[in-house]
């Protein structure tokens, strides 16, 4: 099988959808498929080109021996609606391109198209109509529905018009994948045939995430030796209330020995800084996003892991794909979540779970961990033996191709 996929976000970008596409893209290259990649310069989620990219328009790169198309679009940090969306609309354009190349050196069976937002979607949509190549939309949110969740869009014309091109490229697609039961569920009730949807989950490369021995040397150089260390790792954005993670630390200020450690960028950064100076938390450290190669590290130093997503019903769809890494690096979670991730994480018996934005519990279910070190211990071998038998990236991986070999075969016999 010849794949492309279509993607505004790839490594070496941190985040899930970069770690998403680009491990299975090994699956799938080492399964014997021939897979291409087209996506932006990488920028998030500072939104600042690395100087080598700079005054570039396009470039072939190569990943693990995947090619990767890169293509020039606006560029902005992960911050306000509107610029946001013109970087999306800008790779609307000149995703065109980027396949159009690809397509020289990889003559594509199928395109995959990994959404949000949509706009790469009709670029893919587009592409393949006119090339009689079938594409596959891959939902990893809900979009729009979840900026209208957080109150982000509320004209109903607006609103309306982006549910109507949603609908429209979800039927033109051969298939689509989800990565939660949740939101398969939620596009059937609109009206799209299960026979078109499949369900591929996040997961993990567990031989990147594997339990160790504290990372002494990371601990020194972050001044954390002795400390017990409560551990968010990822974007610090909309979704995922971490200010209540701040009242959840500010309630835990007489066990000397704990700091909750936050790493990575985001939107939210600066107003959790802002607030956790004002509020005096001392407890509180504020990190820079790091290189993928480090965060492993990082969970080598965690001693709870935490997975908190935001007090409104869309979420109880989302599954955070931190949590599976968590797992695998055997670092036990306190998970402030609903819907599915919860039903994982009460499954794997890893997790201390806790209503989302209950910054009360959350602080008690760290202090019962800090107090029960077996707790602890038997909490991550759990997670880790819970992920290598049902969430390795592997075997996803072969899930999706088998999931796109039977579309694939129903196309040609239809």
């Amino acid at each position: 099988m010849r794949i492309v996929w279509l993607c505004h976000y790839f490594a070496p970008e941190i985040g899930a959808p970069q770690a998403r596409l680009l491990e299975l893209s090994r699956v799938f290259r080492d399964a014997g498929h021939d897979v291409a990649v087209v996506t932006c310069f990488p920028n998030h989620p500072t939104g600042v080109l690395r100087d080598q990219d700079r005054g570039v328009w396009a470039r072939r790169d190569e990943i693990d021996g995947i090619a990767v198309f890169r293509c020039r679009s606006y560029v902005a940090t992960n911050r306000g609606f509107v610029k946001k969306t013109l970087g999306h609309l800008s790779f609307m354009v000149s995703g065109l391109f980027g396949l159009s190349r690809a397509a020289r050196e990889v003559r594509p069976d199928v395109v995959l198209v990994s959404s949000p937002t949509f706009f790469s979607v009709i670029t893919a949509w587009w592409w393949c109509l006119t090339r009689g190549v079938p594409y596959v939309f891959e939902v990893r949110d809900l979009w729009p529905a979840v900026f209208v969740d957080l109150g982000i869009l509320k004209s109903r014309f607006l609103i309306r018009t982006l549910e109507a091109i949603e609908l429209f490229l979800y039927r033109r697609a051969m298939g689509v994948v989800t990565v939660t039961r949740a939101f398969a569920d939620h596009i059937a009730r609109r009206g799209v045939p299960r026979t078109k949807l499949g369900v591929v989950t996040n997961g993990v490369d567990e031989k990147r995430f594997r339990p160790g021995p504290r990372d002494t040397e990371l601990s020194r150089s972050e001044d954390l030796d002795g400390c017990f260390v409560v551990l968010y790792l990822g974007a610090h954005g909309i979704s995922h209330a971490l200010a209540r993670m701040l009242d959840a630390a500010e309630r835990l200020r007489d066990l000397d020995e704990v700091r909750f450690v936050f790493v990575g960028e985001g939107a939210e950064k600066e107003a959790l800084v802002a607030g956790a100076k004002e509020r005096g938390l001392s407890n509180v450290v504020f990190r820079a996003g790091v290189p993928k190669e480090d965060v492993a590290r990082w969970y080598r130093l965690a001693d709870v892991g935490l997975v908190p997503l935001r007090d409104v019903p869309l979420f109880d769809t989302f599954i955070p794909s931190k949590m599976f890494e968590l797992m695998a690096a055997g670092v036990p979670i306190v998970g402030s979540v609903r819907g599915e991730a919860r039903e994982i994480l009460e499954r794997s018996e890893a997790a201390i779970i806790v209503e989302p934005e209950d910054a009360a519990a959350i602080a008690g279910a760290v202090r019962d961990l800090v107090a029960d070190p077996a707790a602890r211990a038997r909490m991550a071998d759990s997670g880790r033996r819970f992920v290598e038998a049902e969430f390795t990236r592997r075997q996803l991986g072969y899930v999706y191709l088998g999931i796109l070999d039977g579309w694939l075969a129903e196309r040609d016999h239809g």
